[in-house]
């Protein structure tokens, strides 16, 4: 089933949750809403479910207006971050819950029920708990069930609500893969929340990036982690250090150092005017560290800690000289860790291999 959500309208009192959005989500695919708390994603999967009403806008799904339809007429599944397992009720009878309520024109044979139970507790590989009770499972294995108990009634939509939101991290890294083969083995037209960059980039085929009600970027993983369209976007998609300056043609210009030089600022040629005011970014690994006496070029930093993790090891430094203390990681290889011998407490100079450089918004932009 497609999706589509257009001109999607949302206020709670003075606060915009949504607006003005519009999106389509193709049949089959599996698309993460990320974005910070308050960006308005879980919102808008509640108006996509029917469980809430935009103030504007519709939501077609395969073509037919359904902004007045009720949620119980529009064939859509739903996981809740806090599983929502009824407490009295086996798994068993979790699973079949949905089946059971259907008309009784619709509703299958007491056998036809069990046999589709089964199955689905097959599938999500925990056909042996069918007699427990919720609290007698892991969160893990909550959150299975109800992933099952949301697919008993064949939607054709699927809606995850921080999904994994509850559950610690390596149970949460299993899970994730498990949806990714889950949903490649049934291809239902799935749309999850997700405040976790991880956890988007490594699940979803397509990522929507949400900021203060409104859509900064679409993309598939590598899309938007490789060519972010926005501040926003290169700032919230992993690790990442800033840089304010002066974009020249060469180079940035932050304070009386050069940052950067021919060939490593990416933008587009004359896209940026000589001396504008930038913000400019770089991961991790596109920074270098110098310690020789005879480089004049660079940020002067101190170094504030060593980070070890097998072949790699991040470097945590603060900046020097006048006004705000800023901070910076740094990742290093193990033959660079050796090298440059690096102690805590050491002044170094920073450069950048790359820099993705965005113009300053002005105070009235960044204030719309």
């Amino acid at each position: 089933m497609s999706i589509q959500v257009r001109n999607i309208q949302k206020q709670f009192g003075d606060f915009t949750a949504l607006n003005n959005v519009s999106l389509d989500f193709n049949s089959g695919e599996l698309v993460a809403l990320l974005g910070p708390s308050g960006c308005g994603k879980t919102t808008l999967l509640r108006i996509i479910a029917g469980l809430e009403h935009a103030d504007s806008g519709v939501v077609i799904l395969d073509g037919e207006d359904t902004s007045a339809t009720h949620v119980r007429d529009r064939n859509v599944g739903f996981v809740f971050q806090h599983y929502a397992l009824f407490k009295h009720m086996t798994v068993f009878d979790n699973v079949a819950f949905g089946m059971r309520m259907k008309p009784r024109s619709q509703r299958l044979s007491k056998a036809e029920i069990a046999d589709k139970v089964h199955s689905l507790l097959k599938l999500v590989q925990l056909d042996w708990l069918a007699d427990r009770f919720p609290s007698q499972l892991s969160g893990g294995q909550r959150q299975r069930i109800a992933l099952a108990r949301a697919l008993a009634v064949e939607p054709k939509v699927l809606l995850l609500d921080e999904p994994f939101g509850a559950l610690d991290a390596k149970v949460r890294k299993e899970l994730r893969r498990w949806l990714r083969r889950l949903h490649d083995e049934l291809h239902i037209t799935s749309i999850f929340v997700t405040h976790d960059q991880e956890e988007a980039l490594e699940v979803a085929d397509r990522v929507v990036l949400m900021n203060q009600g409104q859509v900064e970027q679409i993309g598939t993983p590598e899309e938007v982690y490789q060519h972010p369209a926005t501040p926003f976007v290169y700032g919230f998609l992993g690790s990442v250090n800033l840089f304010k300056g002066r974009h020249l043609d060469d180079g940035v210009q932050v304070g009386d150092a050069r940052l950067a030089k021919a060939g490593t600022v990416v933008h587009k040629p004359g896209e940026l005017e000589q001396g504008a005011e930038v913000l400019a970014f770089a991961r991790p690994h596109e920074i270098d560290i110098h310690t020789e006496a005879g480089f004049d070029g660079g940020i002067p930093a101190r170094v504030v800690r060593l980070l070890r993790f097998g072949l790699s090891t991040r470097v945590e430094l603060d900046s020097v000289g006048d006004g705000p203390v800023q901070h910076f990681d740094v990742e290093i290889d193990a033959a660079q860790t050796v090298s440059l011998n690096l102690q805590e407490g050491q002044v170094v100079r920073l450069s950048a291999k790359a820099l993705k450089v965005f113009e300053q918004p002005t105070a009235a932009a960044a204030g719309a």
